[in-house]
């Protein structure tokens, strides 16, 4: 058994690997279709997964990251992928590019996730100017980080079914 540490950075990284392999098996020319009753577009996805990846795993447990603030355009995606409506972002944003990052996001994220130790799991979040929506520790916001990928990552598989194809998860009857 892994402790818990070493269980959180595993399941971080399974949950980036599916949304990735969704993201990245959908032809960047469908990237930006919504479809009706969704309300929603691939790159709308990735774009708010890169956010949300920022926030919950990174901010909220080790503060800001230069490193990341100077390669990935944060204030101008905030204004798309967190609260805004995926029909804003149309043409804004280049499809390899937020690949690119958000392979580049999870990557540092789970690094930082890794170099934390057991204790720190229960210290309270770092301070930020937004309330953490359910968590109150490190170890709930990385645990709800994991299930919020994933809710995004069905979200982005019911996507690619309606502007592609169905998603092939490799699962055999």
């Amino acid at each position: 058994m892994k402790n818990p540490v070493e269980m959180l950075g595993y399941q971080t990284q399974d949950a980036y690997k599916w949304a990735y392999k969704v993201a990245s098996a959908t032809p960047r020319e469908v990237w930006e279709n919504i479809p009706v009753g969704i309300e929603s577009s691939i790159s709308w996805q990735v774009g708010h997964l890169i956010m949300s990846i920022y926030y919950h795993s990174i901010i909220v447990v080790k503060g800001h990251q230069q490193d990341i603030l100077s390669r990935i355009p944060m204030k101008e995606y905030d204004g798309y992928f967190t609260q805004g409506l995926a029909s804003k972002s149309i043409g804004k944003v280049d499809p390899d590019q937020l690949l690119e990052y958000l392979k580049f996001i999870g990557d540092r994220s789970v690094e930082i996730i890794l170099s934390l130790d057991e204790a720190s799991l229960v210290s309270p979040l770092e301070p930020f100017r937004v309330a953490h929506p359910v968590a109150k520790n490190k170890f709930e916001a990385l645990d709800w980080n994991i299930k919020h990928t994933m809710w995004h990552c069905g979200q982005m598989g019911m996507v690619k079914r309606a502007v592609d194809k169905k998603f092939d998860f490799g699962i055999r009857f």
